[in-house]
């Protein structure tokens, strides 16, 4: 495997994620530490803590005595991710019309602004963080840091399929959804935001492409670009 100059935990981890989001490494992929360390200049100390950070993305899991393999994304999970975040955000979007602010638009907008140039930029890690952060924001904005713990946790657990599956088309829809729901909380007008909310969440889900093929798990081609 080709040695690159040394680089940062951050570094490798931008890397990686970029291997699998490009479907360069398919789920299931060994990410053995010593090729990772000589592969990136480095030692595996910092390996292990790229690993670790990717492991809290859920975009890696490590298992003991095994160690780090890509994710294998479920779709019945995040089939299941779904439902239950629909009934979940449902009754947020509810509540969100009743409390509803110009500060809280002014912070929806802003958000909807940064998704937007995410998805121009075609910056499909970002533009996935955000997308989800959307939600997670709402719940700040109504102060309800449960809320927001129990969003960002479920996000989470369907990332790495969101990330893998959704084509750059389901991503600027996503952001244009949530600009109309946000256009719909601003009238609020209850019935269609939630309507939009719900919409939006099958919409999500139903642009998800679960049959796109992945590439051979092969480590040194993956990181080869």
């Amino acid at each position: 495997m080709p040695r690159m100059e040394t680089s940062s935990t951050a570094q490798i981890v931008e890397a990686l994620t970029k291997a699998i989001v490009e479907h360069r490494l398919r789920p299931g992929t060994k990410l053995a530490e010593q090729k990772l360390a000589d592969h990136f200049g480095v030692s595996r100390t910092l390996v292990r803590q790229a690993l670790f950070q990717l492991s809290q993305n859920r975009l890696i899991r490590l298992e003991p005595a095994r160690g780090a393999f890509v994710a294998t994304p479920s779709a019945d999970e995040a089939r299941q991710v779904f439902a239950v975040r629909r009934m979940l955000e449902v009754e947020m979007t509810r509540a969100f019309v009743r409390q509803v602010s110009p500060a809280m638009l002014r912070s929806l907008r802003e958000h909807v602004a940064q998704e937007r140039a995410a998805v121009d930029q075609q910056d499909v890690p970002g533009r996935t963080e955000l997308l989800g952060d959307f939600h997670v924001h709402m719940a700040e904005l109504m102060g309800n840091q449960v809320l927001a713990g129990l969003l960002r946790d479920l996000i989470s657990r369907c990332a790495l399929i969101t990330l893998m599956y959704q084509s750059n088309e389901a991503a600027a829809d996503s952001s244009d959804e949530h600009a109309a729901i946000v256009k719909a909380l601003a009238a609020r007008d209850e019935a269609l935001a939630v309507q939009l909310m719900e919409q939006h969440l099958l919409n999500v889900e139903a642009g998800l492409a679960f049959d796109r093929k992945t590439p051979a798990n092969d480590l040194s081609l993956a990181l080869a670009r």
